[in-house]
C-alpha cells in the first residue's frame, strides 16, 4: 500500500511553504531518506483572500478554498489541508461541497492541547481569527479554555502578521510584542499558547516563548502525515 496524496489549499506563501517543508522533512523521518506522501498545492492570489477579508466576503473566501480543492481533486489528491487558519472560518459556507476530506486545523491543535494536558490556552491569530469561532468551538469539544489578546494587542497581532510575516519579514521587535502579550497571558492562567496564524512559528517557538507554543503549522502537517503513511509504508 502506498502513501495517500496530499492536497494543500494555500493562501499565504509562507505558511504554506513551512507546512509543505515540514510535511516533507518530517515525511522523510517516517519513511525512510528522501522520501514523503505525493504532494500537490494549489494557491490562489493571497490578495484575492485579503480583499474578500476586508469587506467581510466569507462566502467568496469559501469559494476560493473550493475552487482550489477542486483543482487539487482533478489532481489526483485523496484528502486536504489548509496551512491558513483564518480562512478556515469560511467552511461552513462549503463544507457540504467539498469534494475531498479536509483535515481541520483547530482539530489538530486541539488534540495536540488533549495530549499534553493543558487546560487553558491563549489564542494567537489575525484579528479574523481570534474574533472568530474557529478555534473556540474545537477546544470546547475537547472541554479547553482559551483566552483571546485584548483589542490593542489583537491589533499589532495582525500588523505584524499582515505587514510583516506574510513577506518573510522578521523583526525582533515582533518576537518582543509577541513575548510580552504571551508574559501577560501566561500571568491571567494560561498554560499554553496556540500559534492560530501559520506564519507565527517562524518568530516563535518554545525556546522564546514564557508559555508553550502549540505550533498549528507544524501540527497540521504532522496530522497530515498520520493519515497519509500506512503502517506498511513506516521505514
Amino acid at each position: 500500500m502506498t502513501a495517500k496524496h496530499i492536497g494543500i489549499i494555500g493562501c499565504s506563501s509562507e505558511g504554506a511553504a513551512l507546512c509543505y517543508r515540514t510535511i516533507c522533512n518530517e515525511g522523510a523521518r517516517m519513511m525512510g531518506a528522501h522520501a514523503h506522501p505525493e504532494i500537490t498545492m494549489h494557491n490562489h492570489s493571497l490578495a484575492d483572500y485579503v480583499k474578500c477579508l476586508e469587506r467581510g466576503d466569507w462566502s467568496g473566501i469559501g469559494q476560493l478554498m473550493l475552487s482550489s480543492a477542486r483543482k487539487l481533486a482533478d489532481a489526483g489528491a485523496d484528502f486536504v489541508i489548509c496551512p491558513d487558519n483564518t480562512i478556515h472560518g469560511a467552511l461552513r459556507y462549503i463544507e457540504q461541497l467539498m469534494p475531498l476530506p479536509l483535515l481541520h486545523i483547530a482539530d489538530a491543535v486541539a488534540h495536540q492541547a488533549v495530549k499534553q494536558g493543558y487546560r487553558r490556552v491563549a489564542l494567537t491569530g489575525t484579528k479574523w481569527l481570534v474574533e472568530s469561532d474557529v478555534y473556540p468551538e474545537r477546544l470546547a469539544r475537547h472541554g479547553i479554555e482559551y483566552q483571546r489578546p485584548n483589542h490593542d494587542e489583537r491589533d499589532e497581532i495582525n500588523r505584524i502578521i499582515m505587514d510583516e510575516l506574510v513577506y518573510g519579514v522578521f523583526k525582533p521587535e515582533a518576537v518582543k510584542t509577541f513575548q510580552h502579550i504571551i508574559d501577560r497571558l501566561r500571568s491571567s492562567g494560561c498554560d499554553a499558547v496556540v500559534l492560530g496564524c501559520t506564519e507565527i512559528p517562524l518568530i516563535m517557538n518554545d525556546m522564546n516563548s514564557s508559555l508553550p507554543t502549540l505550533d498549528s503549522t507544524r501540527l497540521l502537517a504532522r496530522a497530515a502525515l498520520h493519515q497519509a503513511i500506512p503502517e506498511s509504508v513506516l521505514a
